[in-house]
């Protein structure tokens, strides 16, 4: 089985997932409104930690990948908010732009 098509549904997946889960809890309460003894909770705090340090990690590989300074600096601003949203757009970006037959190289790869 080729990667690159069993990497487009996954991230298919991850995208529309995460829009839907975002839209319910925004129909839900405001993300500002999260009661204090949650957002001081000591496993909220770790989570969110977490949650950034894995965005600055595939950040890496976006700033690798991106020449453009303009455009490095977009994807940042866009994955520090949107989070798997935005690394879910860039890597369908990225996977819709190599054959199906590419290799893992070619979509890890910065093209010469």
């Amino acid at each position: 089985m080729k990667a690159i098509p069993v990497l487009r549904v996954f991230f298919i997946v991850v995208l529309v997932s995460m829009l839907s889960v975002t839209i319910w809890a925004s129909l839900h309460g405001a993300l500002w409104k999260v009661p204090r003894e949650v957002a001081t909770h000591p496993w909220f705090i770790a989570t969110l930690f977490d949650a950034y340090w894995g965005f600055l990690t595939f950040y890496c590989w976006v700033f690798y990948l991106e020449r453009n300074i303009l455009s490095r600096v977009l994807w940042l601003v866009a994955i520090l908010l949107l989070g798997n949203i935005a690394m879910a757009v860039y890597a369908l970006i990225r996977l819709f732009r190599v054959p199906a037959d590419a290799t893992m190289e070619t979509l890890l790869l910065k093209r010469a």
